[in-house]
């Protein structure tokens, strides 16, 4: 029988309804999403964690290697020590000091006796004699050298850095019973070799004080060009010209004035006489040529002559840009940058050798203007106070000639380079050294970074370091195959510091961008050439930038300076503005000046703008 009450309180069992359902199917599809989210988080925090370990691990072996260098440091110093107290006891006991050198921080060479440290410019002969007597391949102009018979075979002479390119050849009175023997860098009866810098396994005899530089004998004879072996160095990739820029030479050449011979960057091959106006400023002893290939941009006006009584190793502005110092035969002189006066003369009067040379190879002023550093042959940094012109702080600790200065921002650290294979850095307040940062080869070029962080070194050994100051990490090892095949002579950050260019003896110039990482070990190369600028017919012996980066400017042994786009790798000028060997160039901080230094005895201060096409 139909009960209708009991019916009534029984539950509907009907289908559920169909949203229900989506909400079921959407919480299983959030949970799976949940575990999965965290199955992640869980994997991302073992990796974070593994990260973690490896970097403190990284961190451990870097803390390890850096106190292994300051070991190394001391052992050597402390070998040094040694064997300079040995020395001298032997001298007082009358007998004669042994020639071996402590090979703490370099290669051991066996085989035989161990070598002296790099001698970048003693003896007669070397680089920095040829330079100055216009030996070897050149620009134009350079008188070719007499017939020479093939010399004795004697050891190399290590090269020079850009501020020590100067002098005719020593005489062999000089040093008495040494004969003539083959010159650096070829220049004299040689086999080619792969590289004119001094290598690490050959034997550079230290022949006494000081450097080759010039000692004004006419008639000294020149060795014989340097025959370079092409097949010594991998072809550098050249910049290929735009094809517009093609077009605009084809321009040039249909223009009525002859036909302009395409030399790439290689100007000095153009023939001013056949040029046209727009194309070359002719002055009274200087003349500046202008790349075909591309358009104008620049012009060039000598404002001063600077004269000198000996060759002009170095030039450096004041940051201001008001004044100009060069170093030169025992003294360091300083002018006014718009009229060309002579403001003062710096000399140690206190030098015990009146007669000998002592040039000074590098100067610097502090950023405030009233210092100036000056790096000398004999091995001692000077900072004077440019009013009261007196000596203001002496920093002794090199073993061999100074090549190169450079002041921090904050105007408190000097970074100086040596040919004792050493980058130190100088605490100006406390008159103190801070830190010596050893290599395998000659340091010929210091620079610091624009923020004091870090202080960058060209050597002999074809090489480019950057090291961070506070820490002596060596953050950067520029070299490989992109980079240099001979020695470099010149290095210089650019205005932001995230770029570094550098000039070499393989007469060309790179532009470097810089890893910003700290690096571990030796064998950090984490900065990479982004450029390559050729066009220089000899050695590369000084390099810069204008104060916002827009130009690279490079001074050489072929006489000229030339200007480069650094976003093409064209060259934009040509400047022969010296009867020898351009050593130094420097650019004015605020602009529109620069600075060159030659072995012609002669500082220019030059003045640049934008080219207006009359």
């Amino acid at each position: 029988m139909f009960n209708a009450t009991q019916h009534r309180g029984q539950p509907n069992l009907g289908p559920a309804p169909p949203g229900h359902q989506q909400n079921s199917r959407l919480n299983e599809i959030f949970d799976s999403l949940r575990a999965e989210f965290d199955n992640q988080n869980r994997s991302s925090e073992q990796f974070e964690s593994q990260v973690a370990q490896q970097i403190q691990e990284m961190e451990l072996i870097r803390n390890k290697v850096y106190q292994l260098e300051q070991n190394q440091l001391k052992i050597k110093q402390d070998y040094e020590n040694e064997i300079r107290s040995l020395r001298h006891e032997l001298d007082l006991r009358g007998g004669a000091p042994p020639v071996a050198q402590s090979h703490i921080g370099g290669p051991l060479q066996h085989g035989g006796p161990s070598q002296p440290p790099p001698s970048l410019g003693h003896g007669g002969g070397g680089l920095f004699s040829g330079i100055m007597a216009n030996q070897g391949p050149g620009g134009p102009g350079l008188a070719p050298p007499p017939e020479q018979p093939p010399p004795q075979q004697h050891p190399l002479q290590p090269p020079p850095p850009g501020g020590q390119l100067q002098g005719p050849p020593q005489p062999p009175s000089s040093f008495p019973g040494y004969q003539p023997g083959p010159t650096l860098n070829g220049y004299a009866q040689q086999p080619p070799t792969n590289s004119p810098g001094l290598g690490k396994n050959r034997n550079i005899p230290n022949r006494g004080p000081g450097p080759a530089t010039p000692q004004q004998h006419p008639g000294q004879p020149q060795p014989a060009p340097y025959q370079t072996d092409p097949r010594a160095s991998p072809q550098m990739p050249r910049p290929t010209p735009p094809a517009h820029d093609m077009a605009l030479s084809r321009h040039h050449q249909m223009s009525g004035h002859g036909q302009i011979p395409q030399v790439g960057n290689a100007l000095a091959e153009l023939e001013p006489d056949n040029l046209p106006p727009h194309m070359k400023h002719m002055g009274d002893d200087w003349f500046a040529v202008f790349n075909p290939n591309v358009p104008r941009l620049l012009d060039v006006k000598l404002e001063h002559n600077l004269l000198h009584e000996s060759v002009v190793c170095c030039v450096r502005f004041s940051a201001d840009g008001k004044f100009v110092a060069t170093g030169c035969n025992r003294s360091a002189q300083i002018f006014d940058a718009y009229d060309g006066r002579k403001i003062c003369e710096l000399q140690d009067t206190a030098v015990a050798d009146k007669e000998g040379d002592l040039y000074i190879r590098s100067v610097c002023f502090s950023p405030d203007g009233k210092l100036l550093a000056t790096g000398a042959e004999d091995k001692r940094i000077r900072v004077w106070d440019i009013e009261s012109r007196r000596i203001r702080n002496t920093f002794d600790g090199h073993e061999q000639d100074i090549y190169s200065l450079d002041f921090s921002k904050n105007g408190h650290v000097i970074a100086s380079g040596s040919g004792d294979k050493t980058v130190r850095l100088w605490d100006i307040q406390n008159n103190s050294q801070m830190m010596v940062l050893s290599i395998e080869d000659g340091v010929t070029t210091v620079a610091m970074s624009p923020d004091g962080r870090y202080v960058a070194a060209g050597s002999l050994d074809k090489s480019v370091r950057v090291w961070e100051c506070a820490s002596g990490y060596l953050a950067e090892r520029l070299e490989g195959p992109q980079g240099h095949k001979d020695s470099v002579y010149s290095v210089a950050f650019s205005p932001t510091g995230r770029e570094l260019v550098s000039g070499s003896l393989d007469k060309t110039i790179k532009m470097w961008e810089l890893g910003g990482g700290r690096g571990v070990g030796p064998a950090t190369n984490s900065g990479k050439c982004i450029r390559t600028f050729e066009g220089h017919k000899d050695y590369v012996l000084s390099v810069c930038l204008t104060p916002h980066g827009d130009w690279v400017m490079s001074g050489s042994k072929d006489r000229g300076v030339q200007f480069w786009d650094p976003s093409t790798g064209n060259a934009q000028m040509m400047l022969q503005g010296h009867k020898n060997s351009v050593i130094s160039v420097a650019p004015c901080p605020t602009g529109h000046l620069f600075a060159t230094g030659s072995g012609d005895m002669k500082a220019r201060i030059w003045s640049y703008s934008s080219y207006h096409q009359r």
